[in-house]
């Protein structure tokens, strides 16, 4: 006897400001929109994509994901990923993966903003990305440089991150 077909599965499109967004602090600035994850889809499949705009001369600090494999897929703008301690230059249309506890960051230190597409498997980023930033609407002005929370280091760890530089977690703008 053949199991029975599972039913076809979700189809969903979100238009250009139709996922969270959020303004990201100090050292990265910029914005995040987190547009597929858990609570934006179903799938078999546990991940998150969302994309990411670096300010210029700003940059993600260096990191790991213990548990969590990455993709970022350059849209526009240039800069580099640091991996591991090399830096590997970057532009439109060049790709990254990063496998289980490779420690890297992105800068950005071009006078126009990088953006990237950014895909992680099994997800979460959404969850950090909401926590340390601050809720964006299209259109609306950048705010002020603004610092990480006081208790980042605590919401690296409870989100997706086995190691973070913590050089920038109480910085001021």
């Amino acid at each position: 006897m053949t199991a029975p077909k599972p039913p076809p599965g979700e189809v969903k499109i979100f238009g250009p400001d139709e996922s969270p967004s959020y303004w990201q602090p100090v050292p990265a600035n910029g914005f995040v929109q987190c547009i597929l994850n858990p609570k934006t889809i179903e799938s078999a499949a546990r991940f998150a994509m969302g994309t990411q705009t670096v300010a210029p001369g700003c940059h993600i600090r260096e990191h790991t994901h213990d548990r969590h494999e990455e993709v970022i897929h350059v849209t526009s703008g240039a800069g580099f990923a640091r991996i591991d301690g090399v830096d590997q230059p970057m532009q439109a249309g060049s790709t990254v993966f990063i496998g289980f506890d490779r420690k890297h960051g992105f800068v950005n230190p071009g006078p126009e903003p990088m953006s990237f597409v950014w895909f992680l498997m099994p997800g979460g980023l959404e969850d950090f990305f909401a926590e340390i930033g601050r809720p964006r609407t299209a259109g609306q002005p950048a705010p002020e440089p603004f610092p990480r929370p006081d208790n980042v280091a605590e919401i690296e760890k409870r989100t997706v991150f086995g190691w973070a530089d913590q050089s920038h977690a109480k910085d001021k703008p």
